[in-house]
């Protein structure tokens, strides 16, 4: 297949393009012919402030390229701001087909010390901000009959990290979203696949680094740029992929991964009715050893990108 405009004629909405994945997920698609609304508050990691340079850069360099592109600067926790980012696409470029839901922020902290302040500001960025800007293009999806969603959850979620319960909570909440818009719209041709991208960004940059175990882990993040991921949602956007919906890839480098979806391991059954003994005494000693031990992302990923 030609690797040539592969999505020209559609309309992208991209959250949070300003920069690292989401920029080169804006300019990629703009390479393969979309018309792109780069959105981006432009606030800092951690989700304070607002500067209109990000999104402004992203756009200057698709419009340099060739493509068409216009900016947004509104909140994706924001639902009114979120159909506002709908409505500019319909007035600027008369149609919607894509929705790259990529906005984020990080507060990491370690549990017992999360304040609810928290919780609320990385949950509205990413699971509610992804719910509001969905919901804004589900209704034109819907009566277009077309529509490609994709969604950036994290191996966080999927997986584990440490420090990480706001963000891990919002991105596995992610997956859910995604595969109920998958099943819910499929009726309509409209497709939701979800993407644990792993690239180096200002949002990694933000970690702490406690240890040299942490400080090598991190020097490799450094070489997945985010070039990297954009590939795959240029994919999933285009035509080629209208069969694919409801799944989880991840993207590491040049590796693409297919990621498990949660089934039954194993069973166990008590004709006569369990007792809490009978749990303890039997059905713990036999499921045991299909546990899941407390792994996290990179205990699974343990080997160098490539």
């Amino acid at each position: 297949m030609s690797e040539s405009k592969l999505v020209e004629g559609k309309v992208a909405l991209v959250t949070g393009a300003g920069r690292g994945v989401g920029a080169e997920v804006a300019k990629l698609l703009a390479a393969h012919g979309a018309r792109v609304i780069v959105n981006d508050l432009g606030g800092s990691e951690g989700g304070d402030g607002q500067d209109q340079a990000p999104a402004m850069a992203t756009v200057t360099a698709i419009r340099d390229g060739g493509g068409e592109a216009e900016a947004n600067f509104d909140s994706v926790a924001d639902s009114t701001a979120a159909r506002g980012m709908i409505e500019q696409a319909l007035d600027c470029f008369g149609r919607i087909d894509i929705v790259v839901n990529n906005a984020g922020i990080l507060r990491d902290v370690i549990f017992h010390k999360m304040t609810e302040g928290d919780w609320d500001a990385v949950i509205d960025v990413h699971l509610k901000g992804s719910f509001n800007v969905s919901s804004a293009a589900a209704g034109r999806f819907r009566t277009q009959e077309a529509g490609s969603f994709v969604h950036m959850t994290s191996t966080s979620g999927l997986i584990g990290n440490l420090g990480q319960a706001n963000y891990s909570a919002a991105k596995l909440g992610i997956v859910g979203l995604s595969k109920s818009i998958a099943l819910d719209m499929s009726r309509f041709n409209v497709r939701s696949n979800c993407i644990a991208p792993f690239a180096w960004s200002r949002l990694i940059g933000s970690i702490p680094i406690a240890d040299d175990v942490q400080r090598a882990r991190v020097e490799k993040l450094k070489r997945m740029t985010p070039d990297k991921i954009a590939p795959v949602v240029v994919a999933l956007a285009s035509d080629a992929a209208a069969d694919i919906t409801g799944q989880i890839f991840a993207v590491r480098s040049n590796e693409v991964f297919l990621m498990g979806q949660n089934r039954p391991l194993r069973s166990v059954q008590e004709s006569s009715g369990w007792t809490p003994s009978r749990v303890i005494e039997h059905a713990f000693p036999a499921l045991r050893p299909d546990f899941y031990p407390l792994h996290r992302s990179q205990d699974i990923f343990s080997w160098d990108p490539v």
